[in-house]
């Protein structure tokens, strides 16, 4: 694998290690390479054999199945298992992991609970998305107050590469960040295929129907995005009173589609919340 840039100078001389080697991981791997971080000083943590492959396939990375001292070299270890196996992987890694700094990646697990099974206070939570994978991710970020300026320098040099990062002052606000974001592309694709539904039933290919759709959804965030006017000023100026768009915004009013959206981002919310309480105890 070849490398395109020296590591940013949060990174220079660092070890990383990740707990957990999947996608997410992935994306966050790759990006450190892209930066020119050695596969040498990265370390990965995961229990499955045919992951560990696509790792040293993929960015020349070894992994290990087993937590060891090695750990305990590193500055910043990444958490990147699923919540319900967050607590386990702690109290493994716990011994090896006193003077790093870590990210949790776990969706709902409270930096409490987090804290209380490693015995540190230098906690990020972050809340990325699968568009990290592409670079084009969006990633909410909580510091406990143990975090110093250049542990959050350290997060930011690690997340840079996936995207774009957001840090929040509340820490419950993170659940709202799952529900929107985190969640959010999930919504996307939804409407996408609804899309590609509607376009091949009015006569056009799977494959026209889809290239639609997605060039649609594509450039429309990249106006939104690069517009100083909010959505609904944007929402207007395409729709001509009486016109096509009028018809199709005025169908999804009828249908309830926008208060049932609002409605599945809180039970999307709730449940990250959930899964907190689920997950967080002990």
């Amino acid at each position: 694998m070849t490398t395109a840039a020296a590591p940013s100078t949060a990174l220079q001389h660092q070890s990383i290690a990740f707990i957990g080697g999947g996608n997410m991981a992935s994306a966050l791997i790759g990006g450190l390479r892209r930066q020119g971080l050695p596969a040498a000083r990265i370390r990965v943590l995961e229990p499955f054999e045919a992951t560990r492959a696509q790792l040293l396939a993929q960015h020349g990375v070894a992994a290990q199945a087993t937590a060891d001292a090695a750990l305990g070299e590193c500055a910043l270890l990444v958490w990147a298992v699923k919540p319900q196996v967050l607590r386990e992987a702690a109290q493994a890694v716990a011994p090896f992991a006193a003077q790093a700094l870590h990210l949790s990646v776990a969706a709902g697990i409270r930096s409490d609970s987090i804290a209380g099974w490693l015995g540190s206070q230098r906690i990020v939570r972050a809340m990325p998305n699968t568009p990290a994978l592409v670079g084009r991710g969006m990633t909410g970020l909580f510091a406990r107050g143990a975090v110093s300026a250049a542990d959050r320098a350290l997060v930011d040099a690690v997340i840079a590469p996936t995207g774009q990062a957001l840090w929040l002052e509340a820490e419950a606000q993170l659940d709202a960040v799952t529900a929107l974001s985190g969640s959010g592309p999930a919504y996307v694709f939804y409407f996408i295929e609804a899309m590609v539904q509607a376009g091949t039933g009015m006569g056009l290919s799977a494959a026209q129907a889809q290239q639609l759709a997605t060039a649609t959804f594509a450039g429309a965030a990249t106006l939104a995005a690069q517009s100083d006017e909010p959505p609904a000023v944007l929402r207007e100026r395409v729709t001509s009173k009486g016109g096509t768009t009028h018809a199709a915004l005025a169908a999804l009013e009828t249908a309830g589609v926008k208060a049932a959206f609002v409605g599945a981002m809180e039970a999307a919310r709730a449940r990250a919340a959930e899964l907190g309480d689920e997950f967080g105890r002990g």
